[in-house]
């Protein structure tokens, strides 16, 4: 059990957000677009192979203060099923990617199923409203049926179209993923130990065993054993 948060230390801390859907379907694009890099044309096949997280400043549209914010990566193939669920363990929330030119497709039903199995609060986001085939409506119905339920359409789902591409709709959706994490009152006692998720790690010749963290509480300082 972790250990009880001492409330006159607690501080805001930024939400840690798992981004999952189907392969293909633009998660490491939007991901490109708001690190402003180029991972997705460097990936075999061009599919994620590992779970990465990203921590991004991102200035309020209607405030212009800077939030921050965590990102963890998922992949999209079927084989890597058991990585998407741990990254949704890690996450406070999540963003549930789904292409408007596709749908809802076999990885979504399952991201859908690991979301509500961890009980991970998610906003989708409908990815590739650029292309000329995209079909918002018929998405829309298709998740319904998959028993999520957007607001304005019967239920309390938040969600956003937006593009990889050109960017379109994607300061709304972080502003939505601000918004979603105050609600949620995230916070951190920076005088307790450290506490969080190993999400990868691996060996190298020269530097030994190397792990990417993401912590929830405390904070982790140079010498600290894990």
């Amino acid at each position: 059990m972790p250990a009880k948060k001492e409330q006159s230390n607690l501080q805001p801390r930024p939400p840690v957000v798992a981004v999952v859907g189907h392969v293909d379907h633009g998660k490491t694009t939007l991901l490109d677009y708001i690190r402003k890099t180029n991972v997705a044309t460097k990936e075999v096949g061009g599919i994620t192979q590992s779970t990465g997280a990203y921590e991004i400043e991102h200035p309020s549209t209607s405030s212009g203060q800077a939030h921050k914010i965590t990102f963890i990566d998922t992949p999209g193939h079927e084989a890597f099923s058991l990585m998407r669920a741990r990254g949704a363990a890690a996450a406070d929330l999540a963003i549930l990617v789904v292409a408007a030119d596709e749908g809802v497709k076999p990885q979504t039903t399952e991201a859908i199923g690991i979301l509500k199995s961890t009980e991970t609060p998610f906003i989708v986001a409908l990815t590739k409203i650029d292309k000329p085939n995209a079909n918002i409506d018929k998405v829309k119905n298709e998740l319904q049926s998959a028993e999520v339920l957007l607001e304005g359409y019967g239920g309390d789902v938040s969600w956003h179209g937006v593009s990889g591409v050109s960017g379109e709709g994607v300061n709304e959706l972080l502003d939505l993923i601000v918004l979603t994490g105050e609600v949620a009152g995230l916070t951190f006692d920076p005088k307790a130990k450290a506490r969080g998720f190993v999400i990868e790690s691996r060996k190298e010749n020269r530097r030994g065993i190397i792990a990417h963290l993401v912590l929830k509480d405390g904070v982790l300082r140079a010498g600290k054993n894990i």
